[in-house]
């Protein structure tokens, strides 16, 4: 097993939680109605291009187009997007910051939209402890392209083999070693502290 000299870390669902239900629960409060506007209308792949680089007015303006009487739960999206990231994973940046306090070299890698990435960091300041970001949504490229991976080592000067990345979706995770890194599933703290002990990372 190679020695790991990087640690990267996705961030929605390992250090920040993540749930557009919270706001629609109140502004759609019949469940079959707000499965459906997640299911037609502000859908995971309409919401995936804003973190590929799309502007939010691009991309209201495009659903608006199909789905008029929709105007106002469309652009309540980005509107009560500080809704949907309601607290940190507190167990989890306790150990992301204990590994940078240790020394280690932790830096991010994640799907974000650039304008509500910057809002976080405002709000969680323990996004601004590790060494650097690489932010989809700032390079116009999202996991798990292979490009982004690649873009995020040579940025940081990342060995793949003596990487190890940190994600909460198998896509991502499988992303990342089809590009030659190490990579773990996210399922909790407890577990991640148990797998990067197996790669002889106390945590």
């Amino acid at each position: 097993m190679p020695e790991i000299r990087h640690i990267v870390f996705d961030i929605g669902k390992v250090l920040i939680h993540y749930d557009p239900d919270l706001p629609y629960s109140r502004l759609i409060p019949d469940a079959d109605e707000r499965r459906w506007f997640f299911d037609n209308v502000c859908t995971h792949d309409w919401n995936i291009e804003q973190d590929r680089g799309r502007t939010w007015e691009e991309a209201e303006a495009e659903l608006i187009a199909s789905f008029p009487q929709q105007a106002d739960n469309i652009r309540a999206f980005r509107r009560h997007w500080h809704e949907m990231v309601p607290h940190a994973y507190e167990d989890t940046v306790a150990l992301m910051t204990g590994l940078i306090d240790a020394g280690h070299d932790v830096t991010m890698l994640t799907n974000f939209a650039a304008d509500t990435f910057a809002e976080a960091r405002q709000r969680y300041d323990f996004l601004n402890r590790p060494r650097g970001v690489t932010v989809s949504g700032e390079v116009g490229l999202i996991k798990p392209d292979r490009r982004i991976y690649e873009r995020h080592a040579d940025a940081f000067d990342l060995a793949p083999a003596d990487t190890i990345f940190i994600d909460d979706s198998p896509h991502n995770v499988e992303g990342a070693k089809l590009a030659g890194w190490q990579a773990v599933h996210f399922t909790g703290a407890a577990k991640l502290r148990e797998d990067l002990g197996s790669y002889g990372i106390a945590a």
